[in-house]
Formats: C-alpha cells, structure tokens, sequence
C-alpha cells in the first residue's frame, strides 16, 4: 500500500519515516518547496545518523530513504490507500484540503487527520463520504513515541477504524481507540500537569523550580511541568490548552493561565526562544528548588489527584477503555505510571478526600470529584470523610 503524508514539517516527516520504515513507498506532499527539500535533507540527516550509531545499517537506511518521495503535485495521491494529514491545526484549511483530497484519491483511501485538537466529525463533514475519515494523532517526534492515537468520528464506518488500527500497529506502533472529543486521551488527561502545576505557581506556593523538582524527584516523572512546557513550547501548550477549554463549553478544570499567555505573548517560548519558564542562553544560573519533602508531596498528590480525577472521568464518559487511558498516558506522555493503576495504590477513597478537600477550600468546580471516583469509593466499601 502506497501511503500519502500532506504536511511536510516535523510531523509530517516522522510519520513519512515510521511509514518507509515499515515498508511503504510514502508520497510527501507539500506547497512550499522550501519546505519539502529541508524535510528530505533533514530525513537523510537523521536516517545517517541512525546508521552511524548502529540502530540501523548503511542498506536499511537508504531502502527507508528510497522509499520516500517528496513532492508539490497533490494528484500523486491518486495510487494511495492511505492519506495522514498533517497540516496546521486550522480546521477551515483542514476541511478545504479534505475536500480536495477525496476528488483525488481511489473511493477505498482511507483519509486521516493528524489533529491533536479540533473534532473529526467537523472534518469529515466537508466530504461526500465522511464513513472513510478519521483521526490518527501520532506524537512527537513520530519515529520516537510509541503511541498513536485512532478516533473514529460519529461518521466513520465500523470498519475503517479497526483496518487503520492494525496498520499502524503493524507499524510498531501501539495504538489505543478514543472518542472523538476535545483533547481525546492524551491531551485531555494531562491538562492538570500544566494547569495545576500553574496555578500553584500563580497562588505563591512555590516556585518553577520546586514544583518540577516535586514532579521529577518524588513522583518520578521524566520531566517536570514547566520544564515540559518549555520543551513543547508555551505557545504551543497555551493554544491546546486554550482550545480544550474552549471546546469543552470553558469548563473551568481546562482553564488556561494568565502566566503562560504572557510568556507566549512576550515571545518567552522555551527552550526554541532562548527563555521561557527557564533562561536558556549561556550565563544566567536558574532557580534551585526549595527541596522541602513536606512541600514537595504537597504539590505532588495535588497535581496527581487531578490527574487521576481526569483520567477517571475520561473512563466516566467512556472516551477510552481503562488500559487504553494508562497506555495513551505511560506510552504518550511518558508518566512513571498508569494513572487508574496510581489511584488504585494510593487507595481510590483517598484520592476522593484530598479532591473534597480542594473543593472545600477553594468552592470552584474546578476540584470537583468525578462521579466514578465516589462509586468506586462505594462499591469498594472505602470511608472517607
């Protein structure tokens, strides 16, 4: 099967990569031919990079590399059975290219949006034959994450998801079901890692430093919050987060921060910026953490209990099975631990107390406890007060 990525930018190559790797031949489109010579250099860079470590030999590397063709002709997608859209996240420009793309492509083509954010159906709707879309969010960088995300719109045909489903994982790829709604899994569960995280800055609780040194130290994440969003970049993370909240009818556990929106609007990006929550230019020592143990697990199982209620909820409204939620969140985002199995240890009527507790302190309904939470508490004949 020939496979067509739209979309020749970080994203877009990866997938091209994980796709030649597989095997396919892989058609990168793109209409900037800037664009797509820097995307075929960079992946030969990163293909002769692979072989000189010795992840792959000198013959595999250019099969993969040979199995790629870059291109700025769309009518190429003609032969494909498979078409990843990976464009920016516009949904107006998305819809226009999707109806370009079904005048193009054979009726059996199966056509993919890579959004991380903005519905499927909405998409789909823009073709006559909305039962062949659906979204398959890979994460980045492609070649690296193991997780890729299927959403089936409302639209999709019952056999369309479960054909992409087994392709993708016959790419070495592990790939989990979600429902077509904002954020999906992996960006909808994490908004307390940021969102939290930002909010106990803002109240003066701690500092940047301490509060991923918490994360990193005593909950064992690989990264912390802010060092995170830094990574990501804060122009980016501020936009999905204010999209999430945004779709979600501005429901105030997604509520973005006034802290970020300010880094991103003075051009304090991250690490891609020289300056963001941390000063990456040469010279200026940042921050040590406060190391108090006591404050550390206070800012730790006040993030991950907001974790958890999330990720409970997401079971609540069925966006995912339970191991698909702690796959998508070990697998995506790289947390030390699925977080159902996390509630499970720290004891489900506990995680009910410290979220009460956060509700009565602050009377927002940002802290409410998620229905699922309470019944399992119940059923498992948990007290707590």
């Amino acid at each position: 099967m020939k496979i067509g990525i739209l979309g020749s930018g970080s994203m877009g190559s990866g997938i091209a990569q994980v796709a030649a790797a597989a095997g396919h031949e892989v058609l990168v489109f793109d209409t900037n031919p800037a664009a797509l010579k820097l995307a075929q250099e960079n992946l030969l860079k990163i293909l002769n990079r692979l072989a000189e470590k010795g992840n792959i030999d000198d013959a595999t590397s250019k099969a993969i590399f040979g199995r790629v063709y870059f291109m700025n002709n769309m009518q190429a997608f003609a032969e494909c059975g498979l078409v990843i859209e990976a464009i920016v996240e516009d949904l107006a420009i998305k819809k226009s290219v999707f109806e370009k793309l079904e005048a193009i492509t054979p009726k059996d083509c199966i056509l993919a949006t890579n959004t991380s954010s903005l519905p499927v159906a909405a998409i789909a709707a823009a073709c006559e034959r909305p039962e062949r879309v659906l979204g398959i969010h890979f994460f980045n960088p492609a070649p690296l994450m193991k997780l890729v995300e299927i959403i089936p719109a409302i639209q999709t045909g019952p056999a369309v998801a479960g054909q992409a489903k087994m392709l993708i994982e016959s790419w070495d790829k592990l790939a989990v079901l979600a429902k077509d709604t904002p954020g999906f899994v992996v960006n909808r569960v994490a908004r307390p890692f940021y969102g939290e995280a930002l909010r106990i800055l803002e109240e003066g609780i701690a500092d940047v430093a301490t509060i991923d040194w918490a994360m990193t130290e005593l909950g064992g994440f690989r990264m912390g919050p802010f060092t995170l969003m830094d990574f990501i970049g804060n122009d980016v993370n501020y936009t999905v987060t204010e999209t999430v909240f945004q779709a979600f009818y501005y429901d105030p556990r997604y509520k973005p921060a006034f802290t970020q929106k300010r880094l991103a609007e003075a051009g304090w990006l991250g690490r891609k910026s020289g300056r963001g929550f941390y000063n990456y230019t040469e010279g200026p020592q940042n921050p040590s953490p406060a190391k108090d143990k006591n404050l550390g697990k206070t800012i730790l199982y006040r993030i991950l209990v907001m974790l958890i209620n999330e990720a409970a909820d997401a079971l609540y409204f069925n966006i995912a099975s339970r191991d698909d939620i702690d796959l998508a969140m070990t697998k995506g985002v790289n947390y030390p631990k699925g977080l159902l199995r996390w509630a499970d240890e720290i004891g489900i009527a506990k995680c009910v107390t410290m979220m009460d507790a956060l509700h009565v302190e602050y009377l927002e309904d940002r802290y409410r406890c998620s229905p699922l939470l309470r019944k399992m508490a119940r059923e498992r004949k948990e007290f707590y007060g």
